[in-house]
């Protein structure tokens, strides 16, 4: 049973295919944002003109047909509108002319349910650190099966709050990882550290940094590296008092900052002194990817779930905890 699944929730256009768990292609096209921002609909503009050969360079890595396919999965959200209807709309075309069936996809499950296929990791607790989101999340139960958010941002994600700084710097890319290159060799300045419990806050923190930026009484190297250490310090605090909390034998780290290496240090090292095992998966699946959406549609499809091709919308703030995990 092979099953193709779209994503393009944000910069990255996606196509992956999956089958029996296992995962056969995973192509993509990563609009470039310099160094300035997303604008939605130049983005959009951008997946739409390269669909159709994301989707043919997948298949052709898989060795397949799109005949051959059984089902398709899109991601449904969260993530920015215009960029979400590029894959709804690939993919209802498709099912509607191959008459198979359609998934939508929640972005943030799927980034867990690949990470925990890698690893069988059947119940970890998860920090789930992407542009737009920064969650810990567990499963749970009652009263039924989902995601339950145990922690999680107040106002902006952390990948959001970093690319922000990048921009401010006029770093480019204007993205983390060209953030994390600056500050390496950095000393560490103070900065406002807030964390509610299991819930945190980045705005402060972005604020700050960038007002010490622009003073010009620190340099950019002390700057980022401070912002970047404190962030990943009020993230790991919280998950650690949800590991208190929730007991978990697993920690697993995933979302496209989870490609961070110094995030992926503090937490392992976290997770370590508590006797806990660690997870995180290699860079292309933290990295947005269809491959993730394409193996949580295939669970969705084996399952027995059913979605008409009229009630598969997009929604810009799809929360994980809204999805019942049947699954699981």
């Amino acid at each position: 049973m092979a099953v193709i699944g779209i994503e393009s929730s944000a910069h990255t256009l996606g196509v992956g295919i999956s089958e029996n768990g296992k995962v056969l292609a995973n192509a993509r096209e990563m609009y470039s944002i310099g160094s300035g921002g997303m604008i939605p609909m130049k983005v959009a503009d951008f997946h739409a003109g390269n669909v159709r050969k994301v989707v043919r360079s997948a298949l052709r890595e898989a060795g397949l047909k799109l005949s051959d396919i059984t089902a398709i999965g899109y991601t449904k959200g969260p993530g920015i509108g215009p960029c979400l209807r590029v894959a709804q709309v690939a993919a209802k075309t498709i099912a509607a002319q191959y008459h198979i069936p359609i998934f939508p996809v929640n972005h943030a499950i799927a980034h867990i349910e690949i990470t925990k296929q890698l690893f069988h990791s059947s119940d970890p607790l998860t920090l789930y650190v992407s542009g737009g989101n920064s969650q810990i999340v567990a499963l749970d139960s009652e009263p039924y099966m989902h995601y339950k958010v145990y922690g999680e941002t107040f106002d902006i994600g952390v990948g959001n709050m970093i690319d922000s700084f990048a921009r401010e710097a006029k770093l480019t890319p204007a993205w983390g990882s060209t953030v994390a290159k600056v500050a390496q060799g950095g000393k560490y300045v103070e900065m406002p550290y807030s964390v509610k419990g299991m819930d945190f806050t980045f705005t402060g923190l972005l604020t700050h940094a960038t007002k010490v930026l622009h003073s010009g009484t620190v340099n950019l190297r002390d700057v980022a590296y401070s912002l970047q250490e404190t962030a990943f310090a009020m993230l790991v605090e919280a998950m650690e008092r949800a590991l208190f909390l929730t007991s978990k034998k697993d920690v697993t780290l995933c979302g496209g900052v989870a490609q961070s290496t110094r995030l992926q240090e503090m937490l392992k090292g976290m997770a370590r002194s508590h006797g806990t095992r660690f997870f995180v998966a290699p860079n292309e699946y933290n990295a947005d990817n269809g491959a993730m959406i394409a193996v949580v549609a295939e669970k969705m499809h084996e399952s027995g779930i059913k979605c008409p091709i009229s009630a598969c919308t997009v929604d810009q703030k799809y929360r994980i905890d809204s999805v019942r995990v049947a699954w699981q």
